[in-house]
């Protein structure tokens, strides 16, 4: 069997820890490749980690054709949502993977209607058999991400993670990146260094986790210095309420605190469905 391996299509998912890696790795060789390897005609979609492996010790493995792939986009999505499905991908590859499925929905769809405005026909492909049309062994087209709250429910994520992460995209430094998508930082931190010039970035990521805190500690100081003068220009013109900024701040903690709550309660939830799934399915 010839089976090709597409760099573009191997990294196109974040590769797996070297831990992880070193657990599949013995699963494998204790319990034999469970799992079938994905493939488009040659072409390996999903299970380069197991391929490898079997490859390395001379293991056999099963292989299942995907017959729904009509395009490398349709292969993007389905590895996409493959990986949103599963429990072992941090908030922020989460995050980073829907923006991404965002991207590519928006694209098709974009594509459709012009193609829609452009003929009054419907398309007609001539190598389809009778009676079948070139859409009927397609994929279902997935629904649009056209807002952050639909983002957020396919990444499991609240929305302010989501506008973090994309903060986080569009311009923390290579090095910055790096270091939440280890988990070194959380998406919180890393979004507040991302305010800062790129230099100040990489030094503060190469200097390691306590300088990249401290660094955001920085961030959120100065955002917090021009709504305190702001909040003592106003006093000049009004009777002073000294409560008020406590109140203020006790209610933006108690904001934080409940987002984190709903946050791991949302994680809780999703595993508890899993672990159900698995259930079932076994």
């Amino acid at each position: 069997m010839n089976i090709v391996v597409n760099e573009e299509l191997k990294a196109y998912i974040d590769p797996m820890s070297p831990e992880e890696y070193a657990a599949l790795e013995r699963s494998i060789l204790t319990e034999g490749c469970r799992d079938a390897l994905v493939l488009w005609g040659e072409v390996l979609v999903d299970g380069h980690h197991r391929y490898g492996i079997c490859q390395k010790h001379g293991l056999p493995f099963q292989t299942v054709q995907n017959t729904h792939f009509k395009t490398m986009e349709d292969v993007h999505l389905w590895m996409i949502d493959q990986h949103l499905g599963r429990r072992s991908i941090s908030d922020y590859q989460r995050g980073v993977l829907a923006l991404r499925k965002k991207v590519i929905v928006d694209d098709q769809r974009s594509r459709a209607l012009s193609e829609t405005s452009s003929s009054e026909d419907p398309p007609f492909d001539v190598d389809a058999p009778a009676g079948e049309s070139a859409a009927d062994n397609a994929l279902p087209p997935p629904a649009p991400l056209n807002s952050r709250e639909s983002i957020a429910k396919a990444a499991r994520l609240s929305s302010s993670q989501v506008v973090m992460i994309e903060k986080i995209q569009k311009q923390a430094a290579p090095e910055l990146v790096a270091a939440v998508k280890s988990g070194v930082i959380s998406i919180n931190t890393a979004a507040a260094v991302a305010s800062l010039p790129a230099e100040e970035q990489i030094s503060a990521a190469n200097a390691g986790k306590d300088e990249l805190k401290q660094a955001a500690k920085r961030v959120r100081e100065a955002k917090r210095k021009p709504r305190a003068e702001s909040a003592e220009s106003a006093s000049d013109d009004q009777p002073a309420n000294p409560g008020a900024a406590d109140a203020v701040d006790m209610l933006e903690q108690r904001v934080a605190e409940l987002t984190r709550e709903n946050d791991a309660l949302r994680r809780q939830v999703a595993d508890l469905q899993a672990q159900l799934a698995e259930q079932l399915a076994g």
